[in-house]
């Protein structure tokens, strides 16, 4: 039985230029319809209450989801007792809390009210850019001494192509981000990388064939070879994650989205936007061999 070949390379255009148009789209709405920070970012309000009678987090977040506060931080301290943290800033999503929890608790007694600050500060945030650039730079100095630059740069720019989709999606659905955003943004990061060194990894294998194939068939021929591990690792990752985004809760939503999003756009970048790019780079400027 013959292995299933599939020309990936022959519709590299046709993606590369689809992936601009999203990247580009996703930038837009990002600039000008901006993204839904929680209150990890934005600050917000707590409410601390305690119940007559055990109750709980499970019963409270309907309450909650009726008056638009479903993806509120929910923590218990007691089995009577709940901590609330509710991303909007205003004095009335705090009243309105109050009184939800009153309309159906009416014995609810009120321990704390107050603002809070951003859990993810302005110094943070630029720490945390700071390592991303850090990060990425380690990535070029390892593939390019691993595989070589071009290599290199590929790679790189499938992992900006694959955040920068992610990204777009949150502010197309309006999806609220939390801290647990950016930790699936670095398993997205990991997971994609993983994948494009994978097909790298054979393509460096396969060079020796460059002259007798071309660019454009080994780079082909590399994809197909590593397909079907690519395919496994992709469902075996994407199907906890629907099972988490369908039955994981309100306050898993968002990471398992961005998981669930990110797996799809890694394994398609992995194929088509790196490699694209690397035989494209190659047809305007190809090496000796």
């Amino acid at each position: 039985m013959s292995k299933l070949s599939f020309n990936f390379m022959k519709h590299s255009r046709t993606a590369l230029l689809l992936s601009l148009v999203c990247v580009a789209a996703s930038i837009g709405l990002v600039l000008f319809k901006g993204l839904n920070l929680g209150i990890d970012f934005t600050g917000g309000n707590v409410v601390q209450v305690e119940f007559a009678s055990p109750v709980s987090v499970e019963e409270v977040r309907p309450v909650l989801a009726d008056i638009g506060q479903g993806g509120s931080v929910i923590q218990a301290y007691s089995d009577r007792g709940i901590i609330i943290r509710i991303s909007a800033n205003e004095e009335e999503a705090r009243k309105q809390t109050v009184e939800a929890l009153r309309a159906k608790y009416a014995q609810l007694q009120v321990i704390r009210l107050e603002k809070v600050g951003p859990v993810v500060g302005a110094e943070l945030r630029q720490e945390a850019m700071i390592a991303l650039i850090l990060a990425l730079g380690g990535i070029l100095i390892y593939i390019t001494v691993r595989f070589q630059f071009r290599f290199a740069v590929v790679s790189v720019l499938a992992l900006i192509h694959d955040a920068a989709l992610t990204l777009g999606l949150f502010s197309l659905t309006d999806m609220e981000i939390s801290s647990s955003f950016i930790a699936a943004i670095l398993t997205i990061v990991g997971y994609s990388l993983n994948n494009t060194i994978v097909i790298l990894d054979r393509v460096r294998e396969n060079w020796k064939d460059l002259r007798r194939l071309g660019i454009v068939e080994l780079l082909n021929e590399s994809i197909n070879q590593t397909l079907s591990r690519t395919i496994n690792t992709a469902l075996t990752t994407l199907l906890p994650m629907i099972a988490l985004f369908l039955w994981g809760g309100e306050v898993l939503r968002g990471f398992s989205l961005a998981l669930l999003a990110g797996i799809i756009v890694g394994t398609y970048s992995s194929i088509m936007v790196s490699s694209g790019l690397l035989a494209e780079w190659w047809a305007r400027s190809p090496q000796k061999v």
